[in-house]
């Protein structure tokens, strides 16, 4: 309600500036606290729980980097099904130059081609003409002993090991963003009880100092409220700059300006959850999926190292034409030739190449075989930390069925405790009125009625964090979602 709000606003600012500064400026703060109060109200729509949670996922860089590393996985699968394709390479070149020849061996490496030279004479000349060569080259390795498979399903597995990351990745996003969300709401309640306390040590401070004026007191009694005073303003300034932290982290969660005010939901301060059974099959947990994915990956690399040791079968066929400005009975007369450019580049001959061959790198075998154990070893150590993944999840799961049970219990006890506190904190504020109580016995039951309130509103805090944790050990974070705004 505006009203109410203009009260909390008038009431925060006489902590800070003090009773004698109020009385002076009480006008002006008063109209500021008019002028203000709309677009503090227009404001007081809080963040639901929800809302926050998928705000975060959306918003949060390295949800958004994984979502990339996703992209580039399945364009690798992509190319590794490209690999099924044959090269096939197109030459075209036109060149001027000599054609003397000279008698020796001749050995191409690294690549298939033609080689051919003109006539060889006993000296050197330096007639040059046009020449050109048109190329086309193919090859192709049809049959892989399912080397090539193995290599497409190594990319496979790779995006579903990228699938799993990112869906670990907002799972426990999504719980980092509920914890840092319950733990704003309670260190906002226990803001609040500071302030109300404070309120409370100031009256007690009035009636001390109207007693102790009368003469009704000793003088030592307004030291006694005047450290009540100072103790619960510190209590305050403390529980501030808690609250400051911990909306401070859940900005950074939520990945939106620290300094923007967030307003949450305090209805968790009032209701507990109705279900608590999850699914406790411990492997479908987000990070379990993950970790399993990893597991996958290692062993289908090894496999396909195990593979890529395996020969290849391949067709292949080239076909030439070349052209040149040098005629048939270029020797030995050497004049039957033309620089011509279109007479040297016009194709004349043409060759071509067809066959099937096989090709395998016998001794790849003794490398292989080392890379493959090493990477059955590196799964065999994931397999291992999946186990202690495993281990830590289960017992998480049996902690937080505890946590709930003895969430639910002190949730039973809190309103008891703080019924018991009032009643107290309102009788020895009366008996000290009439003078027939000490100021410690008031300060006594301030201090339990104070820490009654705040057990009370952690309570059904607490029982919500025991929820939120069963549901992020056992993977069912559908039990925590259905049951929050």
């Amino acid at each position: 309600m505006p009203a109410q709000l203009n009260d909390h606003l008038i009431q925060r600012c006489m902590i800070h500036l003090g009773a004698r500064e109020i009385g002076r400026n009480f006008f002006f703060l008063y109209i500021a606290v008019i002028l203000i109060a709309p677009s503090l109200h227009a404001q007081q729509k809080p963040l639901l729980l929800s809302e926050a949670i998928a705000r975060g996922v959306s918003a949060y860089q390295n949800i958004k980097a994984k979502q990339f590393y996703i992209q580039s996985s399945q364009a690798l699968v992509k190319n590794a099904r490209n690999e099924r394709l044959p090269d096939v390479v197109a030459s075209l070149q036109q060149d001027f130059g000599t054609v003397n020849g000279l008698f020796g061996p001749l050995s191409a490496y690294g690549a298939m081609g033609i080689s051919s030279s003109g006539p060889t004479h006993s000296g050197q000349n330096w007639n040059a003409g046009f020449g050109a060569a048109y190329i086309m080259n193919t090859h192709w390795e049809f049959f892989t002993f399912g080397r090539l498979n193995s290599r497409i399903s190594l990319s496979k597995a790779q995006v579903s090991k990228d699938s799993a990351d990112l869906a670990q990745e907002a799972f426990m996003l999504s719980a980092k963003i509920a914890g840092a969300y319950l733990n704003l709401i309670i260190i906002r309640k226990i803001a609040d009880n500071a302030y109300a306390n404070l309120r409370r040590t100031q009256y007690i401070q009035e009636v001390v100092q109207a007693r102790t004026l009368s003469g009704l007191n000793a003088g030592v009694d307004s030291s006694i409220a005047n450290a009540g005073v100072a103790s619960a303003r510190l209590a305050l300034i403390a529980s501030q700059d808690n609250e400051l932290q911990a909306r401070n982290q859940l900005a950074q969660l939520l990945n939106t300006d620290p300094l923007l005010p967030i307003v949450v939901d305090t209805a968790y301060l009032e209701n507990t959850p109705q279900q608590f059974d999850a699914d406790t099959d411990i492997s479908l947990n987000p990070q379990a999926r993950f970790y399993d994915a990893r597991i996958r990956v290692s062993d289908q690399y090894a496999d396909y190292l195990k593979k890529s040791i395996l020969p290849g079968l391949n067709l292949f066929g080239i076909y030439q034409a070349r052209g040149s400005g040098f005629d048939y009975n270029y020797s030995p007369s050497l004049d039957a030739y033309s620089k011509n450019y279109w007479e040297g580049i016009k194709p004349s001959r043409s060759n071509y190449v067809a066959g099937i061959s096989i090709a395998w790198n016998i001794l790849s075998i003794k490398k292989i075989k080392e890379q493959e154990a090493a990477q059955r070893f590196i799964s065999n150590a994931y397999q291992q930390e999946y186990d202690l993944l495993s281990a830590q999840l289960k017992n998480q799961l049996a902690l937080s069925d505890q946590r709930i049970f003895n969430s639910l219990l002190a949730l039973k006890e809190a309103p008891v405790q703080y019924k018991a506190a009032t009643d107290a904190y309102n009788q020895k504020s009366v008996l000290y009125k009439n003078g027939l109580t000490n100021i410690i016995d008031v300060q006594q039951a301030l201090y339990a009625m104070n820490k009654a309130e705040t057990d009370l509103a952690g309570a059904y805090i607490q029982v919500w964090q025991a929820l939120l944790l069963k549901a992020a050990a056992s993977g069912d974070f559908d039990l925590f979602l259905k049951q929050i705004r």
